[in-house]
C-alpha cells in the first residue's frame, strides 16, 4: 500500500499595493514597498493640484422665481445691547409699569446699591411678564357705538336683545314676584343670584341656566341677604337675628348676637361678615371660626348705607349728616371721616378696584371721591340730577348706574359726569322700570345689570360693563365642585387677619420710625415730667413683730429712694439733650478744700453800703 504524496505548500502571494503604500526605488533592488505613516489633518501638508469636478446644472424653469438674496448684515458690536426677538409695545409696558426706577445715587453702602439694582431688575422682569400675558386675553370688551345723529340713550332693552347673539339675549329676563320689595346679591364669580323679599321670600338660583337651588318663605320680614365665601352658603338678615342657610335652604346657624340688622356685607379675603343694625352698632363676624371680631356703637344711629372697600377691607358707613366714616374691627374710633354732602345721604358705593367712592344725597348731587387721597377736600366729579339718587353701583369696567325712583340711568365712564339735567352729556343707557327700584348690582364678568324692584327682578343688558377675561385661580364662573373645595381650602390658608385692616395696607411693610415733630415733643416733655406716684404695700407681719410707725418709716424710705433715682434719670436725660444740641450745661461751683495756711491770704475787700 503506497502512501499518498503530501500536497505542497502554496507559495506566498505578493502583497497588493494599498492606498497608504508607495513604491520606493533604491539602488540595491529593483523596487520595494515602504509603509507610509498616516498623519492627522492638521499635520498634513498637501502638495498638488485640485481636481475640479464639473457637473451639469439643471436649468430652472422660467416660471420659478428666484428668491432675492438677503443682504449680509454687518457684524454687531458686542458692546451694544441686541434687540429682543419679540419686542413688547411700549403702551403695554406703561400699562403694567410700577413707576420710575429708584436711582441708587443716594444709597451709601455698596451692598444696598447692588440690592436696589437687583430689585429694579426683578421689577422690570415682572412688568414684562405681566405685559406678555395680554396675549392670553382673547376676549375684548365691547361697547355700543351709535351712528351719526344717534345716541345710545335712545336704545331700549328689546332692541339691544335683538342685536346680540342668542346666548347673550337669554340673559335679559324679568321675574314678577309678590313678596317685595326685594334685595339682590351676585356671587363673587357672577354665576349665582340670591333674592330676598321684605315679606319673607328667599330664592337662590343659577341665573345663567335658570336652575333653582332653593326657594322658601322665612315667615318673617327679611331686611337683607348676602352670599358667603362659597356659593353654597348665604346669610339672611331677618326681623330679629341673622340666619345662615345652605344651598338647599336648610338652616345652619342662628346668630343671636347680630340683632335688628339692616345691612349685610362680606369681606371675602378676611372671611368677615359685616353688619349694621338699627341701634348704630357695627359688627364683624368671622365665619371661619364663628366668633365676633368687633362689635361697638358707631354713634351714627340707624345704619342704612354700608359698603366695604375691596382694596383694604375698611367699612364705609354713610350717616344722616352727610358724613362717610371708615371703620376697622379692631379700632373703636373711625379711621377717617369725610364730609360729602350738606344734607342727608341717600346712596353710597365703592368701585371694585377700591379707588373711588361715589355718594349721593338729598341735595340731588352725585359726587366721586378719591379715597386714596383723603387729604383733598374736593370731589373728582360733581354733577346734579333732577331727583335724588336712591341707589348707586359701579361695574368692573368703571360704568356708573344710578336710579331715581323708577327711572334708571347708566354712564359709560365714572369720571365723565353728566346727569339728566345736563343735555350736553347724555347717559349711556336709560331704562324705565315697572316699580320703585330698591337694589342695583352689576354682575361680575358679565355685561348684565341686576335690578331689584318692589314687584320683582329685572336683568338688563349693559354692553361693556363687565370684565371679559377672568382669572380662573381667583374667580371661575365654570368651576366644578372639586375646584370649589380646593379654592375654599386655599382661601382659608391665605386668610388675612382682621388686625391688618387699615386705611393704607402698605404701612405694614414699612418701618415705624418717629418723625421729627414726635422727637421734638418727646424732648420737650422731659422738662415737665413729674415723679411717678409710688404705691408700696408693706408685707403683713404677725402681731408684735412690727408697729405701724416702723412700717410708715420704711415706706417713706423706699419712696425717697425711688424719687432720687427718678430725679437722677431726668437730670441725665436733660444733660444728654443739651449735649446733643451744643448747649452749655451750667456746672455747679465746688468750693476748694480749706487749708491751715489760708489765714495768711489777703482778705477780700468788703462791699460798702450805699
Amino acid at each position: 500500500m503506497t502512501k499518498p504524496t503530501p500536497k505542497a505548500r502554496p507559495k506566498q502571494k505578493t502583497p497588493h499595493k494599498r492606498y497608504f503604500d508607495t513604491e520606493k526605488a533604491t539602488d540595491n533592488d529593483d523596487g520595494g514597498l515602504e509603509r507610509v505613516q498616516v498623519r492627522r489633518k492638521s499635520q498634513q501638508n498637501f502638495v498638488g493640484d485640485f481636481i475640479k469636478m464639473q457637473t451639469k446644472t439643471k436649468k430652472t424653469p422660467a416660471f420659478v422665481r428666484k428668491a432675492p438674496k438677503k443682504p449680509t448684515a454687518e457684524p454687531a458690536d458686542p458692546a451694544e445691547p441686541q434687540p429682543k426677538k419679540n419686542p413688547i409695545p411700549q403702551e403695554l409696558m406703561d400699562k403694567y409699569s410700577r413707576g420710575e426706577k429708584v436711582q441708587p445715587k443716594g444709597v451709601k453702602t455698596r451692598h444696598f446699591k447692588e440690592q436696589q439694582t437687583r430689585k429694579e431688575v426683578y421689577l422690570e422682569y415682572a412688568t414684562e411678564q405681566a405685559a406678555r400675558t395680554e396675549l392670553l386675553l382673547q376676549e375684548v370688551p365691547g361697547q355700543l357705538e351709535p351712528d351719526e345723529g344717534e345716541t345710545t340713550a335712545e336704545l331700549r332693552q328689546a332692541e339691544i336683545a335683538g342685536l346680540v347673539d342668542l346666548q347673550s339675549a337669554a340673559k335679559h329676563f324679568s321675574l314678577s314676584m309678590e313678596h317685595g320689595p326685594y334685595q339682590l346679591r351676585y356671587t363673587k364669580n357672577g354665576r349665582h343670584l340670591l333674592l330676598g323679599g321684605r315679606r319673607g321670600h328667599v330664592a337662590a338660583f343659577d341665573w345663567v341656566t335658570k336652575r333653582l337651588h332653593c326657594e322658601f318663605n322665612a315667615m318673617e320680614s327679611v331686611e337683607d341677604v348676602q352670599w358667603l365665601h362659597v356659593p353654597t352658603m348665604y346669610a339672611v338678615a331677618q326681623k330679629s337675628w341673622v340666619y345662615i342657610y345652605d344651598k338647599k335652604g336648610t338652616e345652619l346657624h342662628c346668630i343671636k348676637r347680630l340683632s335688628r340688622v339692616n345691612r349685610l356685607d362680606f369681606l371675602p379675603y378676611h372671611f368677615l361678615l359685616a353688619a349694621g343694625n338699627t341701634a348704630g352698632y357695627a359688627s364683624w363676624l368671622d365665619v371661619s371660626i364663628g366668633e365676633l371680631v368687633g362689635n361697638f356703637n358707631t354713634g351714627l344711629g340707624d345704619i342704612r348705607l354700608l359698603r366695604h372697600n375691596p382694596s383694604n377691607g375698611v367699612l364705609c358707613i354713610g350717616g344722616g349728616r352727610g358724613v362717610v366714616s371708615m371703620w376697622s374691627p379692631k379700632v373703636r374710633e373711625p379711621l377717617a371721616k369725610l364730609l360729602c354732602h350738606s344734607t342727608a345721604m341717600t346712596a353710597l358705593t365703592v368701585d371694585p378696584k377700591g379707588q373711588h367712592l361715589v355718594t349721593a344725597g338729598l341735595d340731588r348731587a352725585v359726587k366721586v371721591w378719591d379715597i386714596r387721597m383723603l387729604v383733598q377736600d374736593k370731589p373728582l366729579t360733581h354733577f346734579q340730577l333732577r331727583l335724588p339718587a336712591n341707589e348707586l353701583d359701579v361695574s368692573q369696567r368703571g360704568m356708573l348706574a344710578l336710579s331715581q325712583g323708577t327711572y334708571l340711568e347708566t354712564y359709560a365712564d365714572l369720571l365723565s359726569g353728566g346727569g339728566t339735567a345736563d343735555y350736553q352729556k347724555l347717559p349711556y343707557l336709560r331704562q324705565r322700570c315697572d316699580a320703585f327700584v330698591h337694589g342695583l348690582r352689576f354682575c361680575p364678568y358679565e355685561d348684565v345689570l341686576g335690578v331689584a324692584t318692589a314687584k320683582g327682578f329685572q336683568s338688563l343688558l349693559v354692553p361693556g360693563s363687565g370684565e371679559p377675561n377672568f382669572d380662573a385661580m381667583e374667580d371661575n364662573p365654570y368651576e366644578t365642585s372639586k375646584q370649589r373645595r380646593e379654592h375654599e381650602v386655599h382661601a382659608l390658608l391665605e386668610k388675612i387677619p382682621p388686625e391688618l385692616i387699615t386705611l393704607d395696607p402698605h404701612e405694614i411693610t414699612g418701618v415705624d420710625a418717629p418723625t421729627l415733630q414726635e422727637k421734638i415733643d418727646a424732648k420737650r416733655r422731659l422738662f415737665h415730667v413729674k415723679a411717678p406716684r409710688i404705691d408700696m404695700k408693706s408685707r403683713h407681719k404677725m402681731k408684735g413683730r412690727g408697729g405701724s410707725a416702723k412700717a410708715a418709716r420704711n415706706k417713706q424710705i423706699v419712696k425717697d429712694a425711688k424719687r432720687k433715682e427718678f430725679i437722677a434719670e431726668v437730670r441725665q436725660a436733660k444733660a444728654s439733650v443739651f449735649k446733643e444740641h451744643g448747649a452749655k450745661v451750667a456746672k455747679p461751683k465746688t468750693k476748694a478744700a480749706r487749708s491751715v495756711l489760708d489765714r495768711f491770704k489777703p482778705k477780700p475787700p468788703k462791699k460798702r453800703k450805699a
